[in-house]
């Protein structure tokens, strides 16, 4: 479904050390290693500058393989990578490797996965205590990584660093240390049936883009079936996901879809302008049908909780 006011999306949003974002890019959580390579290649040949992956994710090599492959000048792709849980004692190794995996010089932004430390002594992704719980280390602070992220800006190997999955309370807690490099994003799950609307107006107080994961609901895209996304779809004569989108860009945050699917990829970059009254509309659809899909056990920690 297309429509003459549909276009490929070429935002950009300003970071508050004076570098750009673009507002969409590919995620590629769940993208196995050919999955990553022909979705990256197919995303960047597609008109895609933002390509965002982890090192949780395994799948930076075949990640900065197809970077390289598509012949896109390195300096026109944003790519981000992020800090796993087991190494918040030493982010600027952890990065090191990355770029190693990557086959590149920097990335342009680095985040902290989750504000949870967990023991690196087992070598495990998820090291476990014997009773089941994940192995988290009570004795580190996740402002004491951040501080230690610093550094891989002043060595050059990474242009910003941000958060991800980080509350109002975790936010208050970093910005409080008096950091000298300050996070200019914090990546979490957001879609219109978890808008996180208190904290979007903390980040844009405090200058910290938000950038949303699974904005279509994780698999299945459940976000799509809305019946309001569905009738403002029909109202603007697109697909539903373009209303989505949309709504991301007009609230100034960044939508990092994930697809290894060529047509949905092509159509995720798509947007129109919404008007003001549907933006809200859109707000409102959480009141109705909340749900947060991605919720990892880090028990006893409540990541999430605003207590």
């Amino acid at each position: 479904m297309t429509s003459p006011d549909n276009h490929r999306c070429t935002t950009t949003f300003k970071l508050n050390n004076g570098t750009s974002i673009p507002a969409i890019g590919l995620g590629t959580w769940k993208a196995r290693d050919e999955e990553s390579y022909e979705s990256v290649i197919h995303a960047l040949k597609s008109g895609y500058r933002h390509i965002d992956t982890a090192a949780a994710y395994a799948n930076e090599a075949p990640v900065g393989k197809a970077i390289k492959d598509s012949g896109i000048p390195r300096s026109e792709v944003y790519v981000t990578t992020k800090l796993w849980c087991t190494r918040h004692n030493e982010p600027v190794k952890a990065l090191k490797e990355s770029l190693e995996k990557l086959g590149l010089k920097y990335v342009d932004l680095y985040l902290m996965h989750w504000p949870v430390p967990l023991n690196p002594q087992s070598g495990e992704k998820f090291p476990m205590l014997p009773n089941g719980k994940r192995d988290i280390v009570f004795d580190w602070s996740f402002v004491k990584t951040f501080e230690l992220m610093q550094e891989c800006v002043k060595l050059g190997l990474a242009k910003s660093i941000g958060v991800s999955n980080f509350s109002i309370k975790n936010l208050k807690t970093l910005l409080a240390a008096n950091l000298e490099i300050k996070p200019v994003a914090n990546q979490v799950e957001l879609h219109p049936q978890l808008p996180l609307l208190e904290l979007a107006d903390f980040c844009k107080q405090h200058q910290i883009v938000l950038e949303a994961y699974s904005p279509l609901g994780s698999d299945g895209a459940p976000v799509l079936k809305d019946e309001t996304i569905i009738k403002l779809a029909a109202k603007y004569q697109v697909a539903p996901s373009v209303i989505v989108f949309s709504w991301l860009v007009a609230r100034g945050i960044c939508g990092l879809p994930k697809s290894i699917n060529p047509s949905r990829i092509e159509q995720n970059l798509l947007v129109i302008d919404l008007a003001p009254e549907d933006v809200e509309t859109i707000n409102n659809i959480h009141k109705k049908k909340s749900i947060r899909y991605i919720n990892p056990d880090w028990d006893p920690v409540d990541v999430f909780s605003e207590v």
